[in-house]
């Protein structure tokens, strides 16, 4: 719950086969890496073919994460900006944008100096957090991530940064799953 209102997500997961694409919607309740949604994505694969991973938060932004075998995931964002101020965009985009999972600084680079209890150094005007902070890479209020990620199964770049929030069954149609699609919806 934020501020009282619920954010509704979708989330779907649509699995390349022989005869086809098979479609299950998904619960992303123990998600909390983009590990863990590849490793979701993995198990709902056939023969190591390709998963098709899409969230959205109703209205804000979709994302859409292609898993092949044990290739690294690559990711799409239409709104980046959006995305990051949700605890699934913000999963995604700090991915991309290179940030570190669990937010934790590698103990060797950490300068412990005795303010490590929590007392900001007041020689450095806030703290290492607020440093940190200041240098992290700000998401863009726009599309982020690969574009053509789908190019080869039918939905090129150029189509899906055109796409807006309801961009599943435009992705659907192209992928031609939306039949299975529209069953688990």
């Amino acid at each position: 719950m934020t501020s009282g209102r619920v954010t509704v997500y979708f989330a779907a997961l649509l699995a390349r086969t022989e005869d086809g694409w098979e479609a299950s919607d998904t619960e992303l309740d123990n998600v909390e890496t983009l590990t863990d949604l590849a490793d979701l994505a993995r198990e709902a694969a056939v023969d190591d073919d390709t998963v098709v991973a899409y969230i959205e938060q109703e209205g804000t932004w979709f994302g859409v994460v292609r898993v092949d075998g044990e290739d690294d995931p690559r990711i799409f964002i239409s709104n980046a900006a959006a995305a990051a101020r949700s605890s699934y965009g913000a999963m995604l985009t700090d991915e991309l944008l290179g940030r570190d999972e669990d937010g934790a600084d590698d103990l060797d680079s950490l300068d412990l100096d005795g303010t490590e209890d929590g007392e900001p150094d007041p020689a450095d005007g806030g703290g290492e957090e607020a440093a940190v902070a200041a240098d992290a890479p700000v998401p863009p209020p726009g599309p982020l991530g690969d574009p053509d990620l789908l190019a080869d199964l039918g939905i090129g770049g150029k189509e899906l940064l055109s796409l807006d929030t309801d961009a599943l069954s435009e992705i659907a149609d192209a992928l031609g799953c939306t039949d299975v699609l529209e069953a688990v919806r």
